[in-house]
């Protein structure tokens, strides 16, 4: 048999490894135009809070970051737009975005498809070597997916906050499985934190290095609707004992009294806005919409605390025989009965999901909400900004909470045990909750 009849094995494994990479590439962007499809002009070029960019901006970025790093940094090609001023995140605040010279939708549609087009022409004639960094496991690919699949839920965040329905279907929600206990408990010891192998991983989820940790007792599920009812309607947000300093100051300057998209109605029942919908509030779905400084104040409360990320890490499958786990079930991607992550518009019941249970029996950990933790977001030991500064570096310090665990908006590839997400601890649009803690 001849070299051009015999397979050559290395060249078919690069020819996989490519071909998934070009996969993942093309489910984000169906993902991101089947998001927009239901909207006309006026709602992509509008900006619908001074906390979010227009969609449309949001839109012609992806396929920015996408010709940044694919077309220019790996294919070494000349820049396809001349308008780096305009659609680089750090140049502009999300307030001002509305007045810069952007891209029309049907603009932004044919600029993605084009950086597509020549992405991947570059893919298939890129060798990915090992030895580089950036091509090392299609690093470069992966960060331009998940940077894509992320801009999915900012703009679903962005539709949560627009005036007006946005038009959604999706499957029952299921029926929660029993949940055994309030709380679980972890064992203390030495633990492995963040990652030195899982090969998408951001630099702020590197290096990995032990903590040694205390027992504590962690929530098996998130805090839920009908348990923060409980603290809204016992007057949680008119008690100036449980509330942090900054926590009290933010309440008096908006007025807070509930959780946002939250409603007393005329009978004293409550329901809740989600993608302009109006519904009654869900008793056992987890709180979302909420602040740090809320869910800090509701575990005081309780007389309890929100987890450390670390505590939070250990309790997801951070440990487990044969190494760090991607997922509290293991590596590999997750089905419905796993985790609630971008197959529906909202969180499933809590105790739902028995199947994606952590090692400890925590429940719903990946999935549904984002869940605040004590945390401050700071770089781990060994810390090395990779491969651009501004990912990570520039947020560190007490200004941030971190984040843990994506949401119901989250793709299942932009988010691990590992991932770290942060915000300010005012932040209520994004699609954030919690679980208390305890020392045991």
């Amino acid at each position: 048999m001849s070299s051009v009849e015999r397979p050559n094995p290395a060249l078919l494994d690069r020819r996989a490894v490519k071909d998934g990479l070009a996969a993942a590439l093309e489910e984000a962007r169906g993902r991101t135009l089947e998001l927009l499809a239901p909207l006309d002009h006026e709602a992509l070029v509008r900006q619908h809070s001074p906390l979010m960019s227009p969609l449309v901006w949001d839109l012609a970025h992806i396929g920015f970051f996408e010709e940044l790093w694919l077309v220019r940094r790996v294919g070494d090609e000349a820049p396809i737009l001349d308008r780096d001023e305009v659609y680089d995140a750090f140049l502009h605040a999300r307030a001002d975005r509305p007045g810069l010279p952007l891209l029309e939708p049907a603009e932004a549609r044919d600029y993605l498809a084009c950086v597509r087009e020549r992405s991947l022409a570059i893919l298939d004639r890129t060798d990915l070597d090992p030895d580089d960094r950036l091509l090392r496991d299609g690093y470069v690919y992966g960060l331009v997916v998940q940077h894509e699949q992320q801009h999915v839920e900012t703009m679903l965040a962005t539709l949560n906050l627009r005036d007006g329905e946005y038009p959604f279907a999706e499957p029952p929600a299921p029926a929660p499985g029993p949940v055994r206990q309030g709380e679980v408990s972890v064992e203390g010891g030495p633990f492995p934190m963040g990652t030195d192998d899982q090969a998408w991983a951001y630099d702020n989820e590197r290096a990995e290095h032990e903590l040694d940790l205390p027992p504590f007792l962690i929530d098996t599920t998130p805090v839920t609707n009908g348990a923060f009812l409980a603290f809204v309607e016992a007057g949680g947000y008119d008690d100036e004992r449980i509330w942090a300093e900054g926590g009290w100051a933010w309440r008096n300057e908006c007025g807070a009294g509930h959780p946002d998209f939250w409603r007393r109605e005329g009978d004293g029942s409550w329901s809740r806005r989600r993608l302009g919908r109006w519904e009654q509030l869900p008793l056992d779905e987890p709180v979302q919409h909420v602040c740090w400084y809320e869910a800090d104040a509701f575990a005081r409360w309780a007389g309890r605390r929100l987890p450390t990320e670390a505590e939070w890490e250990k309790a997801a499958g951070g440990e487990a025989p044969g190494g760090k786990r991607r997922y509290p079930w293991g590596d590999d991607l997750p089905d419905a009965g796993q985790a609630n992550l971008a197959q529906r518009f909202g969180p499933v019941p809590a105790g739902s999901c028995p199947d994606g249970a952590s090692p400890c029996g925590a429940l719903q950990m990946i999935g549904d909400v984002w869940e605040w933790t004590a945390s401050d977001f700071r770089p781990y030991p060994g810390f090395e900004p990779f491969p651009y500064a501004e990912y990570s570096e520039v947020f560190f310090g007490e200004e941030y909470k971190v984040l843990r665990g994506g949401s119901w908006a989250t793709h299942p590839l932009a988010v691990r045990t590992t991932f770290r997400n942060w915000d300010f601890p005012v932040r209520r649009q994004i699609f954030a909750g919690f679980r208390c803690a305890r020392d045991a």
